[in-house]
């Protein structure tokens, strides 16, 4: 019975794999409006049901996509939004279609969440050690996703012609140190 479920799990996880992978092609063709289920179906060899089995709906699918599984503790901020922007960088032409999608709002949306636990896992590693309250720790951790978000905003408004990773390190340098010193502004 273990091996039995084992291999259905492997087949499930490639099966969402399959259907992933088949919607990131699409979405690098062609705009988020003009792909359909059945579209995601036929190119990941499943049929429409399958799909529906495991995604409510297209949405549910984006959403998974830029779920970020594996949050942990960073060296940097920079680090926490290289990670958290990985998705962008690797599918420049799918989240470009995204963004010029009727959807760019859910793009937005679950761009700015991914941003935000990102950044809330860095600040909480900051704050280690300090009695920082945890509404500082999380206006901290709003305030650099919100800016993260825009500025990731303008670069794909822009057609993400610039080296948004050059821009990155050079706010790293001149933010250095800032949030440590504004969580032990709130230990006082």
């Amino acid at each position: 019975v273990r091996g039995a479920r084992e291999g259905w799990s492997d087949m499930a996880v490639r099966t969402k794999q399959a259907i992933r992978q088949a919607f990131i092609e699409l979405l690098n063709e062609r705009p988020l409006d003009k792909i359909s289920v059945k579209d995601i179906a036929e190119r990941s060899t499943v049929n429409r049901n399958t799909f529906y089995y495991y995604y409510a709906d297209i949405y549910a699918l984006v959403e998974e996509i830029f779920q970020t599984e594996k949050l942990h503790s960073y060296a940097s901020w920079e680090e926490a939004f290289c990670e958290a922007t990985a998705f962008v960088s690797e599918n420049k032409r799918a989240v470009h279609h995204l963004f010029n999608s009727g959807n760019r709002n859910i793009l937005e949306h679950y761009y700015h969440k991914v941003t935000y636990a990102a950044m809330l896992s860095y600040v909480r590693g900051q704050a280690e050690g300090l009695s920082a309250a945890e509404e500082d720790i999380q206006a901290l951790a709003q305030f650099y996703a919100a800016a993260l978000s825009g500025m990731t905003a303008d670069w794909l408004r822009g057609g993400m012609k610039s080296n948004v990773n050059d821009h990155i390190d050079r706010l790293g340098r001149l933010l250095e140190g800032n949030i440590r010193q504004a969580l032990e502004r709130s230990c006082r």
